[in-house]
């Protein structure tokens, strides 16, 4: 945000502070820039047939442990018969309340996935991704990373479902 310019910002509702996230609020008073604060049940118009559903977080059910992560922001994609679902940092915590919540299949289900924690232990368990069933999986990871995502069991999952991973 300091190098780009940004009109409007989209972010989940924040249950703990930190310094990252102090500095953020900074640079959006100082540039003015719009903010959305969004929760579960919120739904995001872009255009006809394009939309995200908010799925996460939920004020109701706050996850103390790992709270940063846990908390993160999931949204779904929707455009026709596509769909692509961005589950941020959440882990194993988050997946399952996310499967209890969303029961029917289809709110999960999705074409493309965004892999939560970039691929960690931590996520990414076979329920989830038996119920998000996606085609394509997308591990956002530094090569070399010193945290060894993705993790090789989450790498095996996604193989078992016959997902690409990219």
């Amino acid at each position: 945000m300091e190098e780009l310019k940004v009109k409007q910002i989209i972010i989940g509702k924040q249950f703990d502070n930190s310094e990252n996230y102090n500095k953020f609020l900074d640079i959006i008073k100082e540039k003015n820039v719009k903010v959305h604060v969004v929760e579960a049940g919120i739904k995001i118009n872009i255009e006809k047939n394009l939309f995200f559903q908010v799925l996460w977080p939920n004020d109701k059910q706050k996850i103390s442990e790992n709270s940063i992560n846990n908390n993160a922001l999931v949204c779904k994609l929707n455009y026709k018969n596509f769909s692509m679902l961005f589950t941020g940092d959440i882990e194993e915590e988050a997946e399952k309340i996310l499967m209890s919540n969303y029961k029917n299949k289809y709110n999960l289900k999705a074409t493309i996935l965004k892999v939560g924690h970039h691929g960690s232990k931590t996520s990414s368990t076979s329920e989830f991704l038996n119920l998000v069933n996606p085609k394509i999986a997308l591990i956002g990871v530094g090569k070399n990373n010193t945290f060894g995502h993705p993790n090789n069991e989450v790498l095996e999952r996604l193989y078992n479902l016959r997902c690409k991973s990219l």
